[in-house]
């Protein structure tokens, strides 16, 4: 019943690895949603977004708005971490309650945590795998623009916004390097699921 965590910045190929890993047959438990439901209309980490950053960040038909406290936070390390701090703390109960939900209902199942922010807010938990999907800076900018839209400036923004890919390495046991084709990716993420299964 292992528990991994799988990282890495903005189009580094992460989600191709967890699409991948779900193929194989492992439970994904993904982040993002997570906080788009702890975030959901009604909630209280909702409420707390309006108290912290103003009633605007609520649309009229009571959900987040995305754009809105994007424009916020984006380059603002003070509101960024305030937001966090709301944040955060919320994701990490759910995350931890769907870990304990998948493994009640298959104590044998491979749980991947598909988690963007592990540096930033999970790299204490007891994981037994920390996997990064690492791809040079230019090649994610370079995907940012041609497969989401992106202008060069922009992606280039985005990617400098996260914390440098030098701390992920840091804390990973296995890189999977995705600068190359898909094929290749997919090569080592089979490995990589070998390697757990067998151990």
């Amino acid at each position: 019943m292992p528990l991994i965590a799988l990282t890495g910045g903005i189009a580094s190929g992460k989600s191709t690895i967890a699409r991948r890993l779900s193929e194989l047959g492992a439970t994904i438990v993904d982040a993002d949603q997570i906080v788009r439901d702890v975030q959901g209309a009604g909630s209280a980490v909702l409420a707390q977004i309006a108290a912290a950053f103003g009633d605007e960040m609520i649309r009229p038909d009571g959900v987040l708005d995305r754009a809105a406290l994007g424009e916020k936070v984006f380059g603002d390390e003070e509101a960024l971490t305030r937001l966090n701090t709301i944040v955060h703390p919320a994701v990490r109960d759910e995350s931890a309650r769907r870990f304990a939900a998948a493994f009640e209902a298959d104590p044998d199942a491979v749980v991947v945590y598909d988690v963007p922010l592990l540096v930033e807010a999970r790299v204490d938990d007891p994981w037994d795998l920390i996997v990064v999907a690492d791809a040079p800076a230019e090649v994610r900018e370079q995907r940012m623009v041609e497969l989401r839209g992106m202008d060069a400036a922009a992606a280039r923004a985005r990617i400098a916004s996260q914390v440098p890919d030098a701390e992920r390495r840091e804390i990973a046991d296995i890189i999977i390097d995705t600068s190359g084709d898909l094929a290749r990716t997919v090569a080592q993420v089979d490995r990589l699921w070998e390697r757990i299964r067998s151990a």
